[in-house]
């Protein structure tokens, strides 16, 4: 929609608040949003997991981020890639981000993943380090590693 410009400036103000022209303040969630997806482009998330039903440590898992964005409200879309144990799959996830402060956490509930079940976790992204839970039919555990620029 184009804003008219009328002569007066009552009448500028009143046709601004009528038809929306005025800008959209920016928020502080709209500035961590920001941060947020220019932090995780081209990132890895390089680490490991546990079962809660064993001692052992799993051999390096990496999680490959090209991008995220934001859908709506708190969904977000990862484009990741996961690779473990020689394989190497492309996964565009949906995700919930939940903010405690100024730290995202991903949030997942039950999202079912073609070819390796449905998963629940709550990993939470400190500067350059991950941590958190993880969820399945199979079992659960932890999960925990670093976030470093994909070369």
């Amino acid at each position: 929609m184009k804003c008219l410009r009328p002569g007066s400036a009552l009448g500028l103000i009143m046709l601004f608040s009528w038809t929306g022209c005025t800008k959209k303040p920016i928020t502080p969630q709209d500035e961590l949003d920001k941060k947020f997806e220019e932090r995780m482009k081209g990132v890895a998330l390089i680490g490991r997991s546990s079962r809660q039903s064993s001692d052992k440590i799993s051999s390096e898992e990496k999680y490959l981020i090209e991008g995220v964005s934001k859908l709506t409200g708190e969904t977000w879309l990862f484009r990741s890639r996961f690779q473990y144990a020689g394989k190497d799959i492309p996964l565009p996830v949906p995700v919930t981000i939940k903010w405690a402060g100024d730290t995202p956490v991903i949030t997942l509930d039950n999202l079912s993943i073609p070819g390796m079940g449905a998963f629940s976790a709550r990993i939470v992204l400190d500067r350059e380090q991950y941590a958190g839970t993880w969820s399945s039919e199979k079992g659960g555990g932890q999960m925990f590693g670093k976030i470093v620029r994909a070369q």
